[in-house]
C-alpha cells in the first residue's frame, strides 16, 4: 500500500523512541527449535541446512573470494540485467544474494530502484516490462504510478531458512600490535569492521558459520571481524559480550568506542566534523519492517526480530561496503549499517543503523539507551575491544 501521513508518522515515532526497535526477545531464539538447529549438552550445534557450505576456518582457502571477486558475470533481477562485482566497485544499486561467491560479490544494478514483496528482491518497473510469470505489486515504488514492483514470488524469504553468506570466510590480520581482525586506536585495539560470528564445538574449535540473521540462544559461538561479511544481527549485549570473550576480547566501554569513531581529534563524524550524506550506509528511504510486511500497522513493531526484516534488499549492507565510511586509523561503519552494543550495565548501543543515524544525535554521538541488555532485534550488533 502507498503509506499516507498517518503511517510515516507512525514509523517516525517508532524510530524517535526506539531508534528501530521492538521488544526484548522479539524474534525466536533458533537454539530452541528443533527444525533450526539442535543444540547439544556440549555446546556443539549441528545446522541441518547448513550443507557443504559451512566451511571450518581452519581448511578454508582466502584466496578463493579474491579470484571469484576478479571473475566478473552477468545477473539478471526483474528482467533487468547486472554484473556480479565487488559493492565497492558498484556505481548503482547493489544487491546481496543474487550473485555466487563471498558475500561482497553482488549484483550491481544501474538507475534501479530496488523494492520487494514477502522478501522477494525486485525492482520498481513500469508495468508493461516486468517479465510474465512474475508479479506486479502496486504501492512499493516512488514516482509514476504505473512504475510498480516487479518480483519473483519463488524468492519470498522463507522465515525458517537460516542462510550462511559467510561460510569460508577468516579473519585477517591488520595490525602486529593486536588480535587478528582488530586496529590499535589508542592505547585499545578494536575491530576494524562488525562482527560476525562462528560456531564452536566443546574444545573450543571452529565449526561453521552462524546465521547473521538469527540470535545465538544458548549455542556457542565465537565474534569475527572480518572485512566483506554480513555483520551479525539480531543481538543481545550479554551474547556479544560472550562472543567477544571466546574471541580473547571484550565489549568496547562507550569511552573506547567514542575513541575509535571520533579519533584523536575528537570529531563528529568518523571523518570530520561535518556531515557527508551518504558516506555511510546511514539512511535507507523506508523502514524495512514496514517494507517487509507491507504495512505501517503497529503490530510489526512487535515483530522485529524477524529474520526476514535484515535481508530485504538494499538495507543492511556488507562490512567494509561504504569506503568513506571509515575513520582516520581505519575502523569501518561505526556510524550506520548496525546499532554497536557496548559494555554500559544499564544497555547502550551505537553509531545508529541503516535507516536512522541522526534522530538520537548525529554521527559518532548516536546512542540509544531505550533498552536493557537483553534486548535484541535485526538492528542489533556490536565490535569487540581488546588489549594490546
Amino acid at each position: 500500500m502507498v503509506m499516507d501521513l498517518a503511517a510515516l508518522v507512525l514509523v517516525s515515532f517508532a524510530l524517535a523512541t526506539g531508534s528501530g526497535c521492538g521488544h526484548e526477545g522479539a524474534g525466536s531464539d533458533p537454539s530452541t527449535t528443533s527444525t533450526l538447529t539442535a543444540s547439544a549438552s556440549d555446546g556443539s550445534t549441528s545446522e541441518p541446512n547448513a550443507g557443504s557450505g559451512a566451511l571450518e576456518a581452519t581448511s578454508s582457502d582466502p584466496t578463493q573470494a579474491s579470484e571469484t571477486d576478479a571473475s566478473d558475470s552477468s545477473c539478471e533481477v526483474s528482467g533487468v540485467l547486472g554484473t556480479c562485482e565487488d559493492v565497492v566497485e558498484c556505481g548503482g544499486l547493489s544487491l546481496l544474494s543474487i550473485c555466487e561467491g563471498p558475500p561482497a560479490h553482488q549484483c550491481c544494478l544501474p538507475d534501479a530502484i530496488a523494492c520487494s514483496v514477502d522478501g522477494a528482491p525486485g525492482l520498481c518497473r513500469p508495468t508493461d516490462e516486468c517479465p510474465a510469470g512474475l508479479t506486479i505489486t502496486p504501492g512499493r515504488c516512488p514516482g509514476e504510478a504505473d512504475v510498480q514492483c516487479c518480483t519473483d514470488p519463488a524468492l519470498a524469504c522463507d522465515p525458517s531458512a537460516m542462510p550462511l553468506p559467510n561460510a569460508g570466510l577468516v579473519e585477517a590480520s591488520w595490525d602486529p600490535a593486536c588480535p587478528d581482525g582488530m586496529i590499535a586506536v589508542g592505547r585499545f585495539c578494536i575491530d576494524r569492521f562488525e562482527a560476525s560470528l562462528v560456531v564452536l564445538d566443546a574444545s573450543g574449535a571452529v565449526t561453521a558459520s552462524w546465521s547473521p540473521y538469527f540470535h545465538p540462544g544458548r549455542t556457542r559461538v565465537r565474534a569475527v571481524s572480518v572485512e566483506g561479511a554480513v555483520p551479525q544481527g539480531y543481538i543481545d549485549a550479554d551474547a556479544a559480550a560472550g562472543a567477544c570473550a571466546e574471541a580473547g576480547k571484550r565489549l568496547c566501554t562507550d569511552e573506547e568506542w567514542l575513541r575509535a569513531c571520533q579519533g584523536p581529534r575528537a570529531t563528529l563524524y568518523p571523518w570530520g566534523d561535518d556531515a557527508a550524506p551518504g558516506a555511510c550506509n546511514d539512511a535507507r528511504a523506508q523502514h524495512p519492517a514496514v517494507e517487509y510486511f507491507g504495512t505501517a500497522e503497529p503490530w510489526i513493531w512487535s515483530e522485529l526480530g524477524n529474520p526476514c526484516i535484515l535481508q530485504v534488499p538494499a538495507g543492511l549492507q556488507t562490512s567494509g561496503a561504504h569506503p568513506a565510511c571509515v575513520t582516520s586509523e581505519g575502523a569501518f561503519d561505526m556510524v550506520g549499517n548496525l546499532h554497536e552494543w557496548t559494555a554500559a550495565a544499564e544497555g547502550t548501543f551505537r553509531g545508529g543503523f541503516f535507516v536512522d543515524t541522526v534522530l538520537n544525535g548525529p554521527g559518532c554521538s548516536y546512542a540509544t539507551v531505550a533498552h536493557d541488555r537483553t534486548h535484541w532485534d535485526y538492528s542489533t550488533g556490536f565490535r569487540c575491544c581488546a588489549d594490546p
